[in-house]
């Protein structure tokens, strides 16, 4: 996502708040106005949560990862260098490019017949690796933003909790009868600000916890079939056919 797509969207997000806020009722809008910012701070993580989403889902290619794996893994066992790479390009997602660039790096490298088959693997090894290293970090991308999303969430909801006791004990600090009606409405924008914190924190730990563990199973598919593909190379380099 561009950066001013993210700003249009924080600008858009920060003014339907606003509205949104104005149109709570009573009790809510009792919280205060750091209640416009739970607000604003939940559309960002809901609209981190779905780029997260396309994104990841998109990595993933355009048919079954494992049926894609299967058919890579018998192209180059059976010395098909082209069908694995066109395979690759097919696929599509972030396994594919890594496996489709090494391939390609290996074709590239078996044709010259410059260098020992030894250091052609070796150099279809540091292609996987490049490739690995610029499709991280695509997946990790924005992953931040919900961590921090979800801290700074709370401390907003602890900062209105507060302010909202300081209202409490300024109203009971009155002589003579408390103010109650002051007193009820600092209360109540202490436990508002606090259950909208933790809603906030709450749905942001969560997915960025679920996000992270596909962002590692990616990563763990991408090194798993790397290196299961270089064993392959490493058997057949003798019998691989561009």
């Amino acid at each position: 996502m561009k950066g001013w797509v993210i700003n249009v969207i924080m600008a858009v997000s920060l003014v339907v708040s606003y509205f949104i806020f104005s149109t709570l009722p009573p009790f809510v809008r009792a919280g205060g106005p750091l209640i416009v910012g739970l607000i604003w701070m939940i559309f960002l993580l809901f609209t981190f949560m779905i780029e997260r989403w396309l994104t990841l889902k998109q990595a993933g290619g355009k048919g079954n990862v494992g049926l894609f794996v299967r058919k890579i893994k018998q192209a180059v066992q059976g010395g098909n260098l082209d069908e694995a790479i066109e395979a690759c390009r097919k696929q599509g997602g972030c396994l594919a490019n890594v496996v489709g660039a090494g391939l390609e790096r290996y074709k590239a490298l078996t044709a010259t017949n410059e260098l020992p088959p030894d250091e052609v693997v070796d150099e279809t090894r540091r292609a996987f690796e490049e490739a690995n290293a610029l499709e991280t970090p695509l997946l990790e991308r924005n992953l931040t933003a919900l961590s921090t999303i979800a801290s700074i969430g709370t401390m907003v909801g602890l900062l209105g909790t507060t302010i909202g006791m300081i209202r409490s004990f300024h109203a009971m600090s009155n002589q003579g009868a408390p103010d109650a009606i002051a007193l009820a409405l600092g209360i109540s924008e202490a436990l508002i600000n606090t259950a909208g914190g933790l809603i906030l924190a709450i749905i942001g730990i969560v997915m960025y916890n679920y996000f992270s563990t596909r962002v590692d199973s990616f990563n763990y598919s991408m090194d798993e079939t790397t290196f299961e593909i270089l064993q392959l190379l490493q058997h057949r380099k003798g019998t691989v056919r561009g």
